[in-house]
């Protein structure tokens, strides 16, 4: 049976336009997700990766008639760091460190994972690191950094940052070789069904019953938003676009994520658009652009030697 990423697989510049449409997503959304500051955390995910499974199971569906590939034991792994880490893991981290750090210094920690995934994702894949990516994804991360405000921290603010970070890559890495296997909506579809089991057992072992109040209205809203938007469209589209591009250049546009939101709050009236922030958010844009150039054919060809 072989992989399923879409009918047909995308070029590059559609990979491109997918993958920065999934980041984009992300960082839109991050209002909506405020929407649910007073509901229960792993019961709000919990709901949202249920609906994202649902969605994404009829997509495949849709798709493929009734072909749904099975992870194997191999794949089950990946799908541990997928859900673990990068899902669960990763709302978690983000929410208790905000009790610890201001908004600014999370997104500037974040500014951090397209390196991560730079120099670790070819390593993995026993490649060399490519000169471009490393270089994007400075550039990225100094332009989070300054649209930001780089923000403060106390306690274990720091560490909390730091684990935000290692779970926004294992969300990339851990999906590589299930991508790889399953392809990019069947990928997203198991791990969107193993999170929302997870976050509902879970959620109900600490606190019980109380653990599933009913949600308000604008609560559902947002619910189905992040379900629909973010996690049935935004992962199959990220993951579609990191097995074309490879998740060391696919990385670089992880720095769209505060750039969206920039944009979002600017929109909304909650804050001024700064020539700091603008400036921040050329320098992400010039390091995106940097980070998925291809490098010279000779560049290729002697990197490609020096890991065989």
């Amino acid at each position: 049976m072989s992989p399923v990423l879409l009918v047909t697989p995308p070029r590059t510049g559609q990979a491109v336009a997918m993958a920065a449409t999934a980041t984009t997503l992300v960082g839109v959304s991050v209002p909506v997700t405020g929407l649910l500051d007073h509901y229960p955390l792993l019961t709000g995910q919990a709901m949202r990766y249920a609906i994202g499974a649902v969605c994404l199971l009829g997509w495949l569906l849709a798709t493929t008639g009734r072909q749904v590939p099975m992870p194997t034991g191999k794949d089950l792994v990946g799908l541990g760091f997928m859900v673990g880490f990068g899902m669960l893991g990763f709302n978690a981290a983000i929410l208790v460190g905000q009790r610890y750090a201001t908004p600014g210094f999370i997104a500037a920690m974040l500014g951090a994972s397209p390196l991560v995934l730079a120099v670790v994702a070819p390593v993995l894949s026993g490649r060399r690191p490519s000169p471009f990516a490393i270089a994007g994804a400075v550039l990225v991360g100094m332009g989070v950094v300054i649209l930001s405000g780089g923000g403060s921290w106390h306690g274990p603010g720091l560490v909390l940052g730091l684990l935000v970070v290692v779970c926004e890559s294992a969300f990339t890495l851990g999906g590589v070789g299930v991508v790889a296997r399953l392809g990019a909506v069947a990928a997203s579809m198991w791990s969107c069904a193993f999170a929302a089991v997870g976050g509902a057992v879970l959620t109900t072992l600490w606190a019980g019953p109380a653990a599933w109040p009913a949600p308000t209205a604008g609560e559902i809203g947002a619910i189905v938003v992040l379900g629909v938007l973010v996690t049935t469209v935004g992962f199959a589209f990220w993951y579609t676009g990191v097995s074309v591009l490879g998740a060391d250049r696919a990385g670089v546009l992880t720095g769209l994520m505060p750039v969206a939101g920039l944009a979002t709050a600017v929109l909304l009236g909650r804050q001024p658009l700064t020539l700091v922030a603008a400036g921040g958010t050329f320098i992400v844009a010039a390091g995106c652009a940097l980070g998925l150039a291809q490098p010279p054919r000779a560049m290729r060809r002697t990197s490609s030697a020096s890991s065989s």
